[in-house]
């Protein structure tokens, strides 16, 4: 049985109008009441009016007509005014307070964002990780989805506050569309969860499992992640990096993480159709003028031809690791196409 996609988040406005149209409702009976009681259209509404706000101005009308019964519907419109007055206020002094209305227009934002994205990034978990996801993949206008229990966003990516676990969260992220998953949350066993989850849904997603036991790692390739990244070894190798080959390991740093320079290094993978599969490397680099720097070709097994030849043949999927400005990198991925 197909797997229905779920439901668009609560309006927030729900409540509210509810205590509105209770609050209208009760108006507009007044009103008639008073009529039928021998008011006028505008003394029946003045009279309403005062009766429900409780501030008692008096009764309006000649003084024969105000009797028993005008009085015992004042006293009904009193206790059914006032409650529904009262109700419709607290509703709309709680969404203000708790800030649910505009969370609420947020979130229902974001959910018809991501309804109209595809080949985005999924990242489950907002913490100090994945924060630092977030802004990268920002810096690199990547389209990303967001998935926290109780995150607060500081940028303008779709928000899903949800338990990412849960496979109809992943359904209303897209996941089904998406390009890539990034399993960033605080346990191994959520990141595992999380990783045979979206792996059942999308067969063909690249998911990136963040693992704080190197242990766990033969785990996460069990249950269907194509790459498994440990940030406590990662920052550890960094800093030796930095202790032994300092130049180097900023050099790397800059290139990866910082633009204003204006060199970055790429991938540039090579398409299914074009003409460059089974052509040399030289070939397709002179078809770019200012060709960047061709540090390795990646195959489909996985292997690394580093610093290769002009000689060498590309084959379908292969991908290049390219170092250059931003424009000779994007010539090059026009003419891998």
């Amino acid at each position: 049985m197909p797997r229905q996609s779920p439901a668009i988040p609560a309006d927030p406005w729900r409540r509210v109008r509810g205590g509105l149209f209770i609050l209208g409702l009760v108006m507009g009976v007044g009103v008639v009441g008073y009529r039928v009681l021998g008011l006028d259209f505008f003394d029946a509404f003045y009279q309403t009016a005062i009766t429900v706000t409780t501030v008692g101005f008096g009764e309006i009308g000649p003084a024969d007509e105000i009797d028993r019964s005008y009085r015992a519907f004042t006293l009904l419109l009193v206790f059914f005014g006032v409650s529904g007055a009262l109700y419709t206020l607290g509703v709309m002094v709680e969404a203000v307070v708790e800030g649910s209305i505009n969370d609420g227009f947020r979130l229902r934002k974001d959910y018809r964002m991501i309804q109209h994205m595809s080949d985005h990034v999924i990242l489950a978990g907002a913490g100090r990780v994945g924060r630092a996801i977030s802004h990268y993949v920002g810096r690199h206008d990547g389209d990303l989805v967001v998935i926290d229990r109780a995150y607060r966003p500081d940028g303008d990516q779709p928000v899903i506050i949800a338990e990412a676990t849960d496979d109809d969260t992943l359904l209303q992220a897209g996941v089904q569309r998406a390009r890539t998953l990034i399993a960033a949350l605080d346990s191994d066993a959520d990141n595992l969860y999380v990783t045979l989850s979206a792996r059942a849904l999308n067969a063909d997603l690249f998911i990136v499992a963040r693992t704080n036991s190197q242990a766990n790692e033969a785990k996460f390739f069990q249950a269907g992640a194509d790459r498994v990244v440990n940030p406590h070894e990662i920052g550890g190798s960094r800093m030796g990096a930095l202790a032994l080959h300092p130049t180097l390991a900023e050099f790397l740093d800059e290139v990866l993480h910082d633009e204003s320079h204006g060199v970055r290094i790429a991938e540039v993978h090579l398409a299914d159709d074009s003409s460059s599969v089974g052509a040399e490397l030289g070939t397709v680099l002179q078809r770019c003028g200012h060709a960047p720097l061709v540090l390795a070709v990646r195959n489909q097994q996985h292997g690394y031809d580093v610093n290769p030849e002009n000689s060498t043949t590309l084959q379908q999927g292969d991908v290049l690791v390219v170092l250059g400005h931003p424009g000779e990198v994007d010539d090059l991925r026009v003419a891998a196409r």
